[in-house]
This record gives structure tokens, C-alpha cells and sequence, in this order.
């Protein structure tokens, strides 16, 4: 596991799109994968959020490994997945925030489609904009480049290129719409080594908005 630190923000990738952070005494799970075993009480999470039904976003058996009886899990209104305890379905347009907040921690639930992908129409899956050691994280799970795109503020996004979502030159345009502090670019198929795409989509990043640091998680 590849971890950084990020001001408040602790961040672990898990490898795939999935990743684990911590901040204000909360971890949370952003659709875990890949995990085998026990893993220590501390890991356990507090908050996961699932993000589309696709095969490749998460799986069972990790969500299983790191869920107990006090974790909130959210997941899209479509998804089939069951769950006993506390399971909340969302849709874009939530905001859990105030009196709403999940263990005290902010979470907006944003647009995350691409056009002419089935299984990511507007209604199958959602991306998350997360505040977390006074920071704002955005997740997008798998999307298009999208108009709801130019409203997002955040200071740390992870954004998945490639596969069923953006090319390196559309993630760059969004990245340059937002102008985060940090991007964190990750994919399905993303292996030990930055795959040619990674490395091409940090160059157009710096290339357009030369102040925005563009994090590999093999640099974590």
C-alpha cells in the first residue's frame, strides 16, 4: 500500500481505483478492493463510499474486511447491493452536511456519468466531494468529462483517466477547470510502473496549470 500525507489528510491507494483516507479522527473507504485477511481495528472503517456497480469499482470481499457494525456505508440509489446496519442510498444532488454530516464529516454527492456508457448513465453512479482534515477531496468514480464538472471546488482530487471514463487531454481540461492544489490520477488498470497515459496526462497538466502538483501514486 502507497500512502501520503497531505496537510491533515492521510492517504492510502489500494491499488486500482480504491483508496483508504483519515483525518479528523474518521477513516474512510473509497470503494475498497484488493484487500485479503484480517486488517488492525484502527483500519476498520468508519465511513465507506461506493461509487457505480461496475465490476472493477470495488469488491465484496474487501468491503467485507473492513466493514463492521458501526460503519456507515453509502452507495448510489441503483446499486443491487444489500446491506444489514447502516447502508444509506444517495444520488447526485445530496449534500449530508450540518446536521446531516456522517460522523461529523461533510459529504456532497456529485454528478459521475459518462454519455453512451450504459453502465454509467446519470442515474447508475456518483462522485463524492468529501471535507476532511479542513480539506475538500473530490472522488470522481467513473465519468466523463461533464458540465456539473465546472462547479466543483476542491482542494485534493483523484481522478480516474482511462478505461470507461477521460483521456489524459480531457482529465488535463478538467484539472485546469478546477485548479485543485493536488490531482491524484488513477486507474482501473493501473499497474506497478506509471502507464504511458498517467505520464502523458501529468504533462498536460503542467502544461495548462503549471501550479497544480500532479501526484502518482507511485510517488506517494
Amino acid at each position: 500500500m502507497n500512502c501520503t500525507v497531505i496537510d491533515n489528510v492521510e492517504i492510502t491507494w489500494l491499488g486500482n481505483a480504491s483508496f483508504r483516507l483519515r483525518g479528523d479522527d474518521v477513516t474512510i473507504y473509497l470503494n475498497p478492493s484488493g484487500l485479503s485477511g484480517n486488517i488492525p481495528l484502527e483500519d476498520m472503517a468508519d465511513i465507506i463510499l461506493l461509487t457505480n456497480e461496475h465490476p472493477q469499482s470495488f469488491d465484496t470481499e474487501s468491503i467485507r474486511i473492513v466493514r463492521n457494525s458501526c460503519t456507515t456505508t453509502l452507495l448510489p440509489e441503483n446499486m443491487s447491493l444489500q446491506f444489514r446496519g447502516d447502508a444509506r442510498r444517495v444520488e447526485a444532488g445530496d449534500e449530508l452536511v450540518d446536521d446531516l454530516c456522517i460522523k461529523g464529516i461533510p459529504i456532497e454527492v456529485v454528478p459521475s456519468y459518462k454519455k453512451g456508457l450504459s453502465s454509467s448513465s446519470k442515474e447508475a453512479g456518483v462522485g463524492y466531494i468529501i471535507t476532511l482534515g479542513g480539506k475538500k477531496i473530490y472522488y470522481s468514480g467513473i465519468t466523463g468529462k461533464i458540465p456539473e464538472m465546472n462547479t466543483v471546488s476542491a482542494d485534493i482530487v483523484i481522478l480516474l483517466i482511462g478505461d470507461y471514463t477521460m483521456n489524459e487531454e480531457q482529465a488535463a481540461e478538467v484539472v485546469a477547470i478546477m485548479a485543485p492544489r493536488v490531482v491524484i490520477p488513477v486507474s482501473y488498470a493501473y499497474a506497478s510502473v506509471p502507464s504511458t497515459n498517467m505520464l502523458k496526462f501529468k504533462e498536460k497538466v503542467y502544461s495548462k496549470v503549471p501550479d497544480v502538483k500532479v501526484l502518482l501514486p507511485e510517488d506517494f
